[in-house]
Protein backbone atom coordinates (compact mmCIF):
# COMPACT_ATOMS: atom_id res chain seq x y z
CA UNK A 1 0.00 0.00 0.00
CA UNK A 2 1.97 3.53 -0.82
CA UNK A 3 1.07 6.72 0.61
CA UNK A 4 -1.63 7.83 -1.13
CA UNK A 5 -3.49 4.45 -0.22
CA UNK A 6 -2.43 5.19 3.24
CA UNK A 7 -4.09 8.93 3.67
CA UNK A 8 -6.81 7.94 1.48
CA UNK A 9 -7.99 4.85 3.75
CA UNK A 10 -7.49 6.91 7.21
CA UNK A 11 -9.10 9.44 5.35
CA UNK A 12 -12.30 7.59 4.91
CA UNK A 13 -12.57 5.04 7.76
CA UNK A 14 -11.78 8.02 10.04
CA UNK A 15 -14.50 10.31 8.81
CA UNK A 16 -11.97 12.96 6.86
CA UNK A 17 -13.63 12.14 3.72
CA UNK A 18 -15.01 9.58 1.19
CA UNK A 19 -16.63 9.31 -2.15
CA UNK A 20 -20.10 11.08 -2.77
CA UNK A 21 -22.62 9.32 -3.51
CA UNK A 22 -22.00 5.50 -2.28
CA UNK A 23 -25.85 4.25 -1.56
CA UNK A 24 -26.50 4.75 -5.26
CA UNK A 25 -23.01 3.20 -6.66
CA UNK A 26 -20.87 6.70 -6.41
CA UNK A 27 -20.05 8.83 -9.05
CA UNK A 28 -16.03 9.84 -10.59
CA UNK A 29 -15.06 13.60 -9.30
CA UNK A 30 -17.05 13.85 -6.02
CA UNK A 31 -16.57 13.60 -3.07
CA UNK A 32 -17.87 14.14 0.75
CA UNK A 33 -16.11 15.91 3.53
CA UNK A 34 -17.23 14.37 6.62
CA UNK A 35 -17.00 15.37 10.38
CA UNK A 36 -13.11 15.38 10.76
CA UNK A 37 -13.18 16.44 7.20
CA UNK A 38 -15.56 19.54 7.44
CA UNK A 39 -13.77 20.64 10.09
CA UNK A 40 -10.44 20.70 9.09
CA UNK A 41 -11.83 22.41 5.36
CA UNK A 42 -13.01 25.26 7.54
CA UNK A 43 -9.88 25.78 9.32
CA UNK A 44 -8.03 26.08 6.65
CA UNK A 45 -10.43 28.18 4.85
CA UNK A 46 -10.58 30.60 7.91
CA UNK A 47 -6.30 30.65 7.56
CA UNK A 48 -6.29 31.92 4.77
CA UNK A 49 -8.72 34.14 5.59
CA UNK A 50 -6.61 35.45 8.42
CA UNK A 51 -3.88 36.39 5.69
CA UNK A 52 -6.14 37.74 2.73
CA UNK A 53 -9.02 39.37 4.44
CA UNK A 54 -7.85 40.24 8.02
CA UNK A 55 -4.15 41.30 7.54
CA UNK A 56 -4.16 42.37 3.84
CA UNK A 57 -7.60 44.25 4.30
CA UNK A 58 -9.43 42.66 0.77
CA UNK A 59 -13.32 42.48 0.79
CA UNK A 60 -15.10 39.35 0.87
CA UNK A 61 -18.01 38.79 -1.68
CA UNK A 62 -20.29 36.42 -2.24
CA UNK A 63 -21.29 35.59 -5.82
CA UNK A 64 -24.03 33.20 -6.90
CA UNK A 65 -22.45 29.77 -8.54
CA UNK A 66 -24.27 30.07 -11.30
CA UNK A 67 -23.77 32.67 -14.06
CA UNK A 68 -25.48 33.93 -17.47
CA UNK A 69 -24.27 33.16 -20.78
CA UNK A 70 -22.23 36.78 -20.94
CA UNK A 71 -20.08 36.48 -18.70
CA UNK A 72 -18.45 33.35 -19.86
CA UNK A 73 -18.12 34.63 -23.22
CA UNK A 74 -16.67 37.71 -22.31
CA UNK A 75 -14.34 36.04 -19.93
CA UNK A 76 -13.74 33.39 -22.74
CA UNK A 77 -14.65 30.38 -21.41
CA UNK A 78 -17.19 29.69 -24.00
CA UNK A 79 -14.66 29.39 -26.14
CA UNK A 80 -11.67 28.46 -24.96
CA UNK A 81 -12.43 26.20 -21.89
CA UNK A 82 -11.57 22.83 -23.45
CA UNK A 83 -9.46 19.55 -21.98
CA UNK A 84 -7.32 17.76 -24.78
CA UNK A 85 -9.78 13.97 -24.82
CA UNK A 86 -9.05 10.91 -26.94
CA UNK A 87 -10.87 7.63 -26.60
CA UNK A 88 -10.20 4.12 -27.04
CA UNK A 89 -11.53 2.32 -30.34
CA UNK A 90 -12.17 -0.63 -28.28
CA UNK A 91 -13.46 -0.81 -25.33
CA UNK A 92 -14.82 3.25 -25.75
CA UNK A 93 -13.07 4.68 -22.28
CA UNK A 94 -12.60 8.10 -22.59
CA UNK A 95 -9.19 9.98 -21.22
CA UNK A 96 -7.74 13.25 -20.88
CA UNK A 97 -5.02 13.14 -23.73
CA UNK A 98 -2.64 15.53 -22.40
CA UNK A 99 -2.34 12.85 -18.88
CA UNK A 100 -1.32 10.48 -20.85
CA UNK A 101 1.79 11.15 -22.17
CA UNK A 102 3.08 13.06 -18.77
CA UNK A 103 5.68 10.05 -18.61
CA UNK A 104 6.89 11.75 -21.78
CA UNK A 105 6.27 15.42 -21.93
CA UNK A 106 6.70 17.31 -18.54
CA UNK A 107 4.29 19.99 -19.37
CA UNK A 108 2.35 18.87 -22.33
CA UNK A 109 -0.21 21.48 -21.39
CA UNK A 110 1.49 23.25 -24.13
CA UNK A 111 1.21 21.18 -26.88
CA UNK A 112 -1.71 21.49 -29.37
CA UNK A 113 -4.21 18.63 -30.35
CA UNK A 114 -2.44 17.61 -33.11
CA UNK A 115 0.77 17.79 -31.44
CA UNK A 116 -0.46 15.57 -28.73
CA UNK A 117 -1.66 12.92 -30.73
CA UNK A 118 1.61 12.98 -32.35
CA UNK A 119 3.01 12.42 -29.04
CA UNK A 120 0.71 9.48 -28.60
CA UNK A 121 1.16 7.81 -32.00
CA UNK A 122 5.28 8.53 -31.92
CA UNK A 123 5.36 6.41 -28.39
CA UNK A 124 3.04 3.95 -29.11
CA UNK A 125 0.38 5.33 -25.94
CA UNK A 126 -2.68 2.87 -25.70
CA UNK A 127 -5.63 2.65 -23.46
CA UNK A 128 -4.55 1.98 -19.92
CA UNK A 129 -7.43 -0.01 -19.87
CA UNK A 130 -7.27 -2.38 -22.19
CA UNK A 131 -4.30 -1.71 -24.43
CA UNK A 132 -6.31 -0.51 -27.67
CA UNK A 133 -5.69 2.17 -29.92
CA UNK A 134 -6.42 5.78 -28.93
CA UNK A 135 -8.68 7.96 -31.39
CA UNK A 136 -7.59 11.79 -32.48
CA UNK A 137 -7.59 14.26 -29.99
CA UNK A 138 -10.32 16.71 -29.62
CA UNK A 139 -11.30 19.13 -27.57
CA UNK A 140 -14.32 19.49 -24.85
CA UNK A 141 -15.52 22.34 -23.00
CA UNK A 142 -15.46 21.42 -19.08
CA UNK A 143 -18.48 23.66 -18.31
CA UNK A 144 -21.67 22.36 -16.50
CA UNK A 145 -24.55 24.19 -18.67
CA UNK A 146 -28.41 25.08 -17.45
CA UNK A 147 -30.92 26.68 -18.34
CA UNK A 148 -31.99 29.70 -16.21
CA UNK A 149 -36.22 29.49 -16.13
CA UNK A 150 -38.91 27.30 -17.62
CA UNK A 151 -38.51 26.81 -21.74
CA UNK A 152 -34.64 26.83 -21.62
CA UNK A 153 -34.70 30.35 -23.32
CA UNK A 154 -32.27 31.91 -20.78
CA UNK A 155 -29.15 29.83 -20.55
CA UNK A 156 -26.77 29.71 -17.84
CA UNK A 157 -23.58 27.93 -16.32
CA UNK A 158 -22.41 26.27 -13.37
CA UNK A 159 -19.06 28.67 -12.70
CA UNK A 160 -16.02 27.13 -13.49
CA UNK A 161 -14.39 29.57 -11.42
CA UNK A 162 -14.96 32.01 -8.73
CA UNK A 163 -12.98 35.00 -10.21
CA UNK A 164 -15.71 36.32 -12.05
CA UNK A 165 -17.88 37.24 -9.73
CA UNK A 166 -15.14 40.01 -8.86
CA UNK A 167 -14.70 41.21 -12.24
CA UNK A 168 -18.59 42.07 -13.01
CA UNK A 169 -18.99 43.57 -9.36
CA UNK A 170 -15.97 45.56 -9.73
CA UNK A 171 -17.98 49.00 -10.37
CA UNK A 172 -19.60 48.18 -7.14
CA UNK A 173 -16.10 47.34 -5.50
CA UNK A 174 -14.46 50.85 -6.51
CA UNK A 175 -17.26 52.49 -5.00
CA UNK A 176 -16.96 50.30 -1.70
CA UNK A 177 -13.16 51.40 -1.80
CA UNK A 178 -13.79 55.14 -2.49
CA UNK A 179 -12.75 55.10 -6.25
CA UNK A 180 -8.76 54.33 -5.04
CA UNK A 181 -6.27 52.33 -6.38
CA UNK A 182 -5.19 49.53 -5.50
CA UNK A 183 -7.67 47.18 -3.75
CA UNK A 184 -8.35 43.44 -3.19
CA UNK A 185 -11.55 41.40 -3.32
CA UNK A 186 -11.91 37.91 -2.44
CA UNK A 187 -14.38 34.48 -2.74
CA UNK A 188 -14.02 31.81 -1.06
CA UNK A 189 -16.54 29.24 -3.02
CA UNK A 190 -17.85 25.97 -5.22
CA UNK A 191 -16.86 25.96 -8.43
CA UNK A 192 -17.78 23.46 -10.97
CA UNK A 193 -15.65 21.67 -13.88
CA UNK A 194 -17.10 18.64 -16.34
CA UNK A 195 -13.68 16.95 -16.09
CA UNK A 196 -13.03 14.53 -18.73
CA UNK A 197 -11.70 11.46 -16.57
CA UNK A 198 -10.92 12.23 -12.80
CA UNK A 199 -9.14 9.54 -11.62
CA UNK A 200 -7.26 11.21 -8.99
CA UNK A 201 -9.57 11.46 -5.37
CA UNK A 202 -9.68 14.86 -4.64
CA UNK A 203 -6.90 16.00 -6.78
CA UNK A 204 -8.93 16.38 -9.92
CA UNK A 205 -12.93 16.78 -8.77
CA UNK A 206 -16.06 18.22 -10.88
CA UNK A 207 -17.25 19.80 -7.73
CA UNK A 208 -14.41 21.97 -5.86
CA UNK A 209 -13.59 24.77 -3.55
CA UNK A 210 -11.52 27.75 -4.37
CA UNK A 211 -10.33 30.43 -2.51
CA UNK A 212 -9.35 33.53 -5.07
CA UNK A 213 -8.12 37.18 -4.13
CA UNK A 214 -8.29 39.71 -7.28
CA UNK A 215 -6.03 42.30 -6.37
CA UNK A 216 -6.69 45.78 -8.72
CA UNK A 217 -3.73 47.78 -9.09
CA UNK A 218 -2.55 50.92 -11.08
CA UNK A 219 -0.53 49.63 -13.89
CA UNK A 220 2.09 52.05 -14.31
CA UNK A 221 3.40 51.14 -10.39
CA UNK A 222 4.24 47.52 -9.48
CA UNK A 223 6.31 48.21 -6.67
CA UNK A 224 4.41 46.72 -3.10
CA UNK A 225 4.50 49.51 -0.25
CA UNK A 226 4.95 46.45 2.37
CA UNK A 227 7.44 44.59 -0.11
CA UNK A 228 10.23 45.03 2.76
CA UNK A 229 8.29 42.54 5.18
CA UNK A 230 9.17 39.67 2.85
CA UNK A 231 12.04 39.98 0.53
CA UNK A 232 14.22 38.39 3.03
CA UNK A 233 11.91 35.25 2.69
CA UNK A 234 13.60 32.42 1.42
CA UNK A 235 11.50 30.06 -1.58
CA UNK A 236 12.60 27.33 -3.89
CA UNK A 237 12.15 28.65 -7.34
CA UNK A 238 11.43 26.42 -10.39
CA UNK A 239 12.18 29.56 -13.00
CA UNK A 240 11.70 29.14 -16.70
CA UNK A 241 15.70 29.08 -17.06
CA UNK A 242 15.66 26.43 -14.19
CA UNK A 243 13.29 24.02 -15.74
CA UNK A 244 15.46 24.08 -19.04
CA UNK A 245 18.19 23.14 -16.52
CA UNK A 246 15.86 20.89 -14.69
CA UNK A 247 17.03 22.10 -11.04
CA UNK A 248 15.28 24.77 -8.77
CA UNK A 249 17.32 27.40 -7.02
CA UNK A 250 16.63 28.81 -3.08
CA UNK A 251 16.56 32.07 -3.34
CA UNK A 252 14.96 35.88 -1.53
CA UNK A 253 12.40 36.72 -3.05
CA UNK A 254 14.18 40.33 -3.31
CA UNK A 255 16.68 38.45 -5.24
CA UNK A 256 14.16 36.94 -7.24
CA UNK A 257 12.96 40.74 -8.19
CA UNK A 258 16.38 42.14 -8.50
CA UNK A 259 17.55 39.68 -10.92
CA UNK A 260 13.99 39.93 -12.97
CA UNK A 261 13.33 35.95 -12.30
CA UNK A 262 10.26 37.63 -10.91
CA UNK A 263 8.39 40.31 -12.91
CA UNK A 264 7.63 42.85 -10.57
CA UNK A 265 7.71 43.58 -6.68
CA UNK A 266 3.86 43.12 -6.56
CA UNK A 267 3.67 39.98 -8.07
CA UNK A 268 6.28 38.55 -5.84
CA UNK A 269 5.01 39.79 -2.79
CA UNK A 270 1.63 37.97 -3.07
CA UNK A 271 4.14 34.95 -4.08
CA UNK A 272 5.61 35.06 -0.47
CA UNK A 273 2.30 35.37 1.01
CA UNK A 274 1.04 32.48 -0.52
CA UNK A 275 4.21 30.45 0.62
CA UNK A 276 3.59 31.97 4.07
CA UNK A 277 -0.18 30.60 4.09
CA UNK A 278 0.74 27.28 2.59
CA UNK A 279 3.43 26.41 5.16
CA UNK A 280 0.68 27.82 8.34
CA UNK A 281 -1.59 25.31 6.54
CA UNK A 282 0.73 22.20 7.16
CA UNK A 283 2.35 21.96 3.95
CA UNK A 284 5.63 20.80 3.95
CA UNK A 285 9.01 22.83 3.38
CA UNK A 286 11.04 20.23 1.80
CA UNK A 287 8.11 19.45 -0.23
CA UNK A 288 6.64 23.04 -1.80
CA UNK A 289 8.13 25.17 -4.77
CA UNK A 290 7.30 27.54 -7.21
CA UNK A 291 7.08 26.86 -10.43
CA UNK A 292 7.61 29.45 -13.54
CA UNK A 293 5.17 29.20 -15.94
CA UNK A 294 6.90 28.59 -19.55
CA UNK A 295 6.55 30.94 -22.27
CA UNK A 296 4.50 29.00 -24.75
CA UNK A 297 2.22 27.46 -21.59
CA UNK A 298 1.63 31.06 -20.15
CA UNK A 299 -2.05 32.88 -21.30
CA UNK A 300 -1.18 34.87 -24.04
CA UNK A 301 -2.68 38.11 -21.36
CA UNK A 302 -0.20 37.47 -18.66
CA UNK A 303 2.98 39.10 -17.67
CA UNK A 304 4.32 36.40 -15.65
CA UNK A 305 2.31 33.41 -13.70
CA UNK A 306 4.35 30.98 -11.01
CA UNK A 307 2.48 27.93 -9.24
CA UNK A 308 2.55 26.83 -5.71
CA UNK A 309 3.28 22.87 -6.10
CA UNK A 310 3.50 20.37 -3.79
CA UNK A 311 5.81 17.02 -4.03
CA UNK A 312 2.61 14.13 -3.63
CA UNK A 313 4.11 10.53 -3.07
CA UNK A 314 1.77 8.76 -6.12
CA UNK A 315 1.21 12.22 -7.75
CA UNK A 316 4.57 13.75 -7.99
CA UNK A 317 4.65 18.11 -8.16
CA UNK A 318 0.95 19.05 -8.44
CA UNK A 319 -0.30 22.62 -8.43
CA UNK A 320 -2.17 23.55 -5.35
CA UNK A 321 -2.19 27.43 -6.41
CA UNK A 322 -1.67 29.56 -9.34
CA UNK A 323 -0.15 33.45 -8.91
CA UNK A 324 -0.41 35.89 -11.97
CA UNK A 325 -0.39 39.27 -13.32
CA UNK A 326 -3.34 38.88 -15.35
CA UNK A 327 -2.74 42.71 -16.91
CA UNK A 328 -6.44 44.45 -17.83
CA UNK A 329 -7.30 41.52 -19.90
CA UNK A 330 -10.08 40.41 -17.89
CA UNK A 331 -11.54 44.13 -17.24
CA UNK A 332 -11.33 44.91 -20.79
CA UNK A 333 -13.12 41.93 -21.97
CA UNK A 334 -16.10 42.73 -20.00
CA UNK A 335 -15.91 46.33 -20.46
CA UNK A 336 -16.13 44.92 -24.41
CA UNK A 337 -18.59 42.64 -23.75
CA UNK A 338 -20.97 44.65 -21.72
CA UNK A 339 -20.38 48.10 -23.07
CA UNK A 340 -19.82 49.19 -19.16
CA UNK A 341 -16.86 51.72 -18.25
CA UNK A 342 -14.34 49.54 -16.25
CA UNK A 343 -12.14 52.36 -15.75
CA UNK A 344 -10.19 53.97 -12.80
CA UNK A 345 -9.41 57.70 -12.79
CA UNK A 346 -6.30 58.37 -10.95
CA UNK A 347 -4.71 61.73 -9.97
CA UNK A 348 -1.51 62.91 -11.21
CA UNK A 349 0.72 64.28 -7.51
CA UNK A 350 0.74 66.96 -9.79
CA UNK A 351 -1.29 68.88 -12.59
CA UNK A 352 -0.06 69.10 -15.97
CA UNK A 353 -0.27 71.45 -18.09
CA UNK A 354 -1.10 70.06 -21.53
CA UNK A 355 -2.14 70.91 -25.13
CA UNK A 356 -4.83 68.13 -25.89
CA UNK A 357 -6.96 67.94 -29.08
CA UNK A 358 -10.72 68.45 -28.56
CA UNK A 359 -13.51 67.48 -30.12
CA UNK A 360 -16.59 71.00 -30.02
CA UNK A 361 -19.57 70.02 -31.15
CA UNK A 362 -21.79 73.08 -32.86
CA UNK A 363 -24.19 72.81 -29.84
CA UNK A 364 -26.45 76.19 -31.66
CA UNK A 365 -27.32 73.75 -34.38
CA UNK A 366 -27.26 70.47 -32.45
CA UNK A 367 -29.91 71.98 -29.96
CA UNK A 368 -32.66 72.28 -32.18
CA UNK A 369 -31.99 69.45 -33.99
CA UNK A 370 -31.94 66.67 -31.33
CA UNK A 371 -33.55 68.65 -28.31
CA UNK A 372 -33.75 66.46 -25.29
CA UNK A 373 -30.80 64.14 -27.10
CA UNK A 374 -28.22 66.80 -27.57
CA UNK A 375 -26.60 66.46 -25.11
CA UNK A 376 -26.42 63.20 -24.91
CA UNK A 377 -25.25 63.32 -28.61
CA UNK A 378 -22.46 65.63 -27.69
CA UNK A 379 -21.15 64.13 -25.06
CA UNK A 380 -21.26 60.86 -27.19
CA UNK A 381 -19.14 63.02 -29.85
CA UNK A 382 -16.90 64.71 -27.39
CA UNK A 383 -16.14 60.81 -25.92
CA UNK A 384 -14.61 60.13 -29.98
CA UNK A 385 -11.14 59.91 -30.83
CA UNK A 386 -9.96 63.03 -33.13
CA UNK A 387 -8.10 60.83 -35.27
CA UNK A 388 -11.17 58.89 -36.21
CA UNK A 389 -13.33 61.77 -36.78
CA UNK A 390 -10.51 62.66 -39.38
CA UNK A 391 -11.54 59.52 -41.31
CA UNK A 392 -15.26 59.28 -40.88
CA UNK A 393 -15.84 61.24 -44.08
CA UNK A 394 -18.88 63.44 -44.51
CA UNK A 395 -20.81 62.31 -41.68
CA UNK A 396 -19.81 61.04 -37.99
CA UNK A 397 -22.05 58.08 -36.28
CA UNK A 398 -23.27 57.48 -32.74
CA UNK A 399 -25.38 55.58 -30.64
CA UNK A 400 -27.37 57.37 -28.23
CA UNK A 401 -30.53 55.88 -26.06
CA UNK A 402 -29.93 52.50 -28.51
CA UNK A 403 -30.55 55.17 -32.00
CA UNK A 404 -27.67 55.51 -34.44
CA UNK A 405 -27.61 58.97 -35.31
CA UNK A 406 -25.90 60.80 -38.28
CA UNK A 407 -24.07 63.92 -37.57
CA UNK A 408 -23.08 65.95 -40.20
CA UNK A 409 -18.98 66.82 -40.24
CA UNK A 410 -19.47 70.17 -40.69
CA UNK A 411 -21.25 70.55 -37.38
CA UNK A 412 -18.30 69.34 -35.73
CA UNK A 413 -14.77 71.41 -35.08
CA UNK A 414 -11.53 69.88 -34.14
CA UNK A 415 -9.99 72.94 -31.87
CA UNK A 416 -5.92 72.32 -29.73
CA UNK A 417 -6.50 73.71 -26.32
CA UNK A 418 -3.86 73.84 -22.98
CA UNK A 419 -5.52 72.49 -20.21
CA UNK A 420 -4.68 71.72 -16.76
CA UNK A 421 -4.59 68.04 -16.53
CA UNK A 422 -5.44 66.58 -12.80
CA UNK A 423 -5.18 62.49 -13.59
CA UNK A 424 -6.32 60.30 -16.42
CA UNK A 425 -8.27 57.25 -16.77
CA UNK A 426 -6.59 53.61 -16.64
CA UNK A 427 -7.41 50.53 -16.80
CA UNK A 428 -6.62 48.61 -13.45
CA UNK A 429 -4.71 45.80 -14.00
CA UNK A 430 -5.34 42.27 -11.81
CA UNK A 431 -2.63 40.15 -9.53
CA UNK A 432 -4.71 36.92 -9.10
CA UNK A 433 -3.18 34.56 -6.42
CA UNK A 434 -5.84 31.37 -6.60
CA UNK A 435 -6.25 28.53 -4.41
CA UNK A 436 -7.21 24.88 -5.09
CA UNK A 437 -8.78 24.31 -1.00
CA UNK A 438 -9.55 20.52 -2.03
CA UNK A 439 -6.24 19.74 -3.22
CA UNK A 440 -4.32 21.89 -0.34
CA UNK A 441 -6.45 19.66 2.07
CA UNK A 442 -5.34 16.36 0.98
CA UNK A 443 -1.67 17.71 0.44
CA UNK A 444 -1.63 18.84 4.54
CA UNK A 445 -3.12 14.97 5.11
CA UNK A 446 -0.19 13.33 3.07
CA UNK A 447 2.15 15.80 4.54
CA UNK A 448 1.53 15.26 8.13
CA UNK A 449 1.01 11.60 7.36
CA UNK A 450 3.52 9.01 9.45
CA UNK A 451 4.01 5.45 10.37
CA UNK A 452 6.55 4.74 13.07
CA UNK A 453 7.73 1.80 15.48
CA UNK A 454 7.17 2.66 19.22
CA UNK A 455 8.20 -0.92 21.85
CA UNK A 456 7.69 -2.67 18.36
CA UNK A 457 4.53 -1.46 17.73
CA UNK A 458 3.37 0.44 15.03
CA UNK A 459 1.51 3.92 15.35
CA UNK A 460 -0.04 6.22 12.80
CA UNK A 461 0.67 9.82 13.69
CA UNK A 462 -1.24 12.92 11.33
CA UNK A 463 0.90 15.44 12.59
CA UNK A 464 -1.33 18.24 11.94
CA UNK A 465 -0.39 21.96 13.23
CA UNK A 466 -2.35 22.96 16.01
CA UNK A 467 -5.16 25.38 15.03
CA UNK A 468 -5.13 23.34 12.06
CA UNK A 469 -6.15 20.01 13.43
CA UNK A 470 -9.87 19.73 13.88
CA UNK A 471 -9.76 18.60 16.62
CA UNK A 472 -7.91 20.81 19.61
CA UNK A 473 -7.86 18.57 22.78
CA UNK A 474 -8.98 14.82 23.49
CA UNK A 475 -10.19 14.37 27.05
CA UNK A 476 -9.84 10.57 28.07
CA UNK A 477 -11.13 9.87 31.80
CA UNK A 478 -8.22 7.01 32.36
CA UNK A 479 -11.63 4.05 33.31
CA UNK A 480 -14.96 4.71 32.54
CA UNK A 481 -16.07 5.20 36.09
CA UNK A 482 -18.32 7.88 37.58
CA UNK A 483 -15.88 9.48 39.94
CA UNK A 484 -13.24 9.87 37.07
CA UNK A 485 -16.12 11.06 34.36
CA UNK A 486 -18.15 13.49 36.44
CA UNK A 487 -14.52 16.05 36.69
CA UNK A 488 -13.90 14.89 33.21
CA UNK A 489 -17.20 16.27 31.31
CA UNK A 490 -16.18 19.55 33.44
CA UNK A 491 -13.23 20.03 32.14
CA UNK A 492 -14.59 19.35 28.67
CA UNK A 493 -17.69 21.83 29.21
CA UNK A 494 -14.97 24.37 29.70
CA UNK A 495 -12.97 23.72 27.09
CA UNK A 496 -16.41 24.47 24.56
CA UNK A 497 -16.90 27.98 26.66
CA UNK A 498 -13.53 29.00 25.32
CA UNK A 499 -14.15 27.99 21.42
CA UNK A 500 -12.46 24.67 21.44
CA UNK A 501 -12.89 21.66 19.47
CA UNK A 502 -12.85 18.91 21.94
CA UNK A 503 -13.10 14.88 21.57
CA UNK A 504 -14.24 13.06 25.01
CA UNK A 505 -14.09 9.32 24.59
CA UNK A 506 -14.35 6.89 27.24
CA UNK A 507 -14.12 3.75 24.76
CA UNK A 508 -11.06 1.00 24.92
CA UNK A 509 -7.49 1.26 27.06
CA UNK A 510 -5.73 4.16 27.60
CA UNK A 511 -3.30 3.38 24.84
CA UNK A 512 -5.97 2.65 22.64
CA UNK A 513 -7.70 6.03 22.88
CA UNK A 514 -4.18 7.92 22.70
CA UNK A 515 -3.50 5.78 19.29
CA UNK A 516 -6.43 7.13 18.30
CA UNK A 517 -6.11 10.50 18.48
CA UNK A 518 -2.76 9.97 17.39
CA UNK A 519 -4.32 9.07 13.75
CA UNK A 520 -6.57 11.51 13.54
CA UNK A 521 -4.29 14.60 14.15
CA UNK A 522 -5.62 15.44 17.80
CA UNK A 523 -2.62 17.22 19.14
CA UNK A 524 -2.99 17.25 22.80
CA UNK A 525 -4.67 14.54 25.24
CA UNK A 526 -6.10 15.45 28.48
CA UNK A 527 -5.98 12.26 31.09
CA UNK A 528 -8.30 12.38 34.05
CA UNK A 529 -6.96 9.73 36.59
CA UNK A 530 -7.10 9.35 40.65
CA UNK A 531 -4.28 12.25 40.96
CA UNK A 532 -6.93 14.49 40.02
CA UNK A 533 -9.13 13.67 42.42
CA UNK A 534 -6.37 13.36 45.07
CA UNK A 535 -3.96 16.54 43.82
CA UNK A 536 -6.02 18.29 41.60
CA UNK A 537 -4.01 17.90 38.36
CA UNK A 538 -4.51 16.44 35.12
CA UNK A 539 -1.92 15.04 32.05
CA UNK A 540 -1.10 16.29 28.87
CA UNK A 541 0.48 14.24 26.59
CA UNK A 542 1.58 15.65 23.63
CA UNK A 543 1.01 13.57 19.87
CA UNK A 544 4.18 13.82 18.37
CA UNK A 545 6.67 13.62 20.99
CA UNK A 546 4.20 11.78 23.49
CA UNK A 547 5.83 13.69 25.73
CA UNK A 548 3.62 14.56 29.14
CA UNK A 549 3.15 16.86 32.10
CA UNK A 550 1.01 17.22 34.66
CA UNK A 551 -1.51 20.87 34.70
CA UNK A 552 -3.02 22.13 37.66
CA UNK A 553 -7.07 21.87 36.24
CA UNK A 554 -7.00 25.57 37.58
CA UNK A 555 -3.89 26.42 35.02
CA UNK A 556 -5.09 23.52 32.14
CA UNK A 557 -7.28 26.10 29.72
CA UNK A 558 -5.41 28.69 29.67
CA UNK A 559 -1.97 26.09 29.08
CA UNK A 560 -3.73 24.30 25.97
CA UNK A 561 -4.38 27.72 24.96
CA UNK A 562 -0.72 28.43 25.10
CA UNK A 563 -0.16 24.92 23.58
CA UNK A 564 -2.27 25.85 20.76
CA UNK A 565 -2.14 29.55 19.86
CA UNK A 566 1.67 30.46 20.36
CA UNK A 567 2.34 26.72 19.28
CA UNK A 568 4.01 26.22 22.44
CA UNK A 569 6.21 23.16 23.11
CA UNK A 570 5.14 20.85 26.54
CA UNK A 571 8.41 21.95 28.20
CA UNK A 572 8.07 25.35 27.32
CA UNK A 573 4.78 25.05 28.29
CA UNK A 574 6.12 23.20 31.91
CA UNK A 575 8.71 25.99 31.85
CA UNK A 576 6.28 29.24 31.75
CA UNK A 577 3.72 27.01 34.66
CA UNK A 578 7.38 26.56 36.85
CA UNK A 579 8.06 30.41 36.63
CA UNK A 580 4.06 31.38 37.19
CA UNK A 581 4.13 28.98 40.30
Amino acid sequence: MDRYEQVTELARRRGYMWPAFELYGGAAGFYDYGPLGARLKRRIEDTWRSFFVVREGFSEIDCPTIGVEEIFKASGHLSGFSDPLTECKECKEIYRADHLIKHIIEVPDALSDQEIYRVIQDNDVGCPECGGRLSEVYEFNLMFRTAIGPGNKYPGYLRPETAQGMFINFQRLLRYHRDALPFGAVQIGRSYRNEISPRQGVIRLREFTQAEAEVFIDPRDKTHPRFCEVEELILTLYSRQGQEMGQTERMTIGEAVDKGIIAHQMLAYYVARTYQFLRAAGVAEDRLRFRQHKADEMAHYAADCWDAEVLLDRLGWIEVVGVADRTDYDLRSHMAQSQANLKVFVNYKQPERRRVVRIKPDMKALGPRFKGQAKAVAQALQAMDPADLKESGESVTVHVDGQKLFIEANLIAVEEVEEEVRGEEIVPHVIEPSFGIDRIIYSVLEHAYREEMVDEESRIVLGLLPGIAPVDVAVLPLMDREELTGPACQIVDEFRRMGMIVDYDTSGSIGRRYRRNDEVGTPFCVTVDYETLEEGTVTIRDRDSMKQIRVGVQALGETISALIGKRMTLDEASAALSQGS
